[in-house]
């Protein structure tokens, strides 16, 4: 059988990878969560999609700012994949404190990157990164897999230096990493300080969202949204489907951007939101992004590599953003809203 290990399996993005690889897969998921912040509800959202349920699932509760500890990996055991999650990933707080927030995210990735040297028979280390790391993008410019680095906050920089430490232990020591960069993620029990959710409490109350813009007014930032599930399979199908890692002869290979079908301006992405609640959005343009250095305008990927590989998103933007409204207006869901 199979054996993944997740770190970051409690939070947002991990949870997601763990409901579809039971529906989808037989593989045995080892956890590793230190169940801070990003998960405040500890292992809440893992038994909301009945990861506990029938015992393929292990989660061990570990800072990996600390190494992993001899007796831990005796426990875990021989993985075949490595699925690294786990980072802090709210730009305003490696904005507001980032000497931290830097620290955490590459010292939790080079912690990995040790334990992973020892094991045998590892079939894969996969790196969990950013369309951030490129910095914004002028329109009509989608970045392909190997383009420079340009990170515009803390957030991204300390996300393009572990993918740094990454490709420093592919070339050192020859493990076998791959690094995913993907783009703005929605899905159900998303926090309710994040967009998607704001968006329904904003239309559900009649209260007026501020739609970020450019100086103008005029436009507003636009993302390439894509549901967790479907990065959870093309994760997947990276994993299962090809034999690119990490080369320093040529900065593309082992590299996959996992891209949404449609790019989708936020005005327009909030509007298609509150249309499933059946509520109208009102809204107000607001220039954040000049009084709130860091915060860019537009992120784009190109996401023909995989596309060309045989990779689709099982899901459409509007399938994924009509079951996600209404799967959280169900009256036992509304708490993920903060609605109790």
């Amino acid at each position: 059988m199979t054996r993944v290990l997740i770190t970051g399996i409690s939070g947002f993005v991990g949870h997601h990878f763990v409901e579809h690889y039971l529906k989808n897969t037989d593989w045995e998921i080892i956890g590793i969560d230190r169940l801070d912040y990003a998960s405040p509800d500890g292992y809440d959202k893992l038994r909301d999609v009945k990861a506990f349920d029938n015992g393929r699932v292990t989660v061990y509760a570990h800072d990996l700012n600390t190494p992993i500890t001899i007796g831990l990996a005796k426990e875990i055991g021989e993985v075949d994949y490595i699925l690294h999650l786990a980072a802090g990933s709210h730009v305003d707080n490696s904005i507001t404190d980032p000497v931290p927030f830097v620290q955490n995210n590459i010292n939790n990735t080079l912690y990995m990157l040790e334990y992973a040297r020892n094991l045998k028979g590892l079939k894969k280390f996969l790196y969990f990164s950013t369309d951030e790391v490129y910095g914004t993008a002028p329109e009509g410019v989608d970045y392909k897999e190997g383009d420079r680095f340009n990170p515009g906050n803390p957030y991204s920089a300390s996300k393009a230096g572990a993918e740094c430490v990454c490709m420093a232990y592919a070339n050192t020591y020859k493990l076998p990493i791959v690094i995913t960069n993907s783009m703005n993620i929605l899905g159900e029990r998303q926090h309710p300080e994040k967009f998607f959710p704001k968006v329904i409490n904003y239309a559900l109350d009649g209260k007026v969202m501020p739609i970020h813009s450019n100086s103008e007014k005029t436009q507003a930032g636009k993302r390439h949204y894509i549901h967790a599930r479907n990065i959870a399979d093309a994760i997947k199908f990276v994993l299962e489907n090809t034999d690119e890692t990490l080369n320093q002869e040529d900065a593309s290979l082992g590299r996959f951007n996992v891209v949404g079908e449609a790019e989708l301006d936020n005005l327009e992405f909030a509007k298609m939101i509150a249309e499933e609640t059946g509520k109208e959005l009102k809204y107000e343009m607001v220039d954040f992004h000049s009084s709130r250095p860091g915060h860019d305008l537009r992120y784009a990927l190109s996401g023909d590599k995989l596309a060309k590989a045989g990779w689709a998103p099982p899901h459409t933007i509007k399938e994924s953003i009509r079951n996600i409204v209404q799967w959280s207006l169900k009256e036992e869901n509304l708490r993920w809203l903060g609605r109790e």
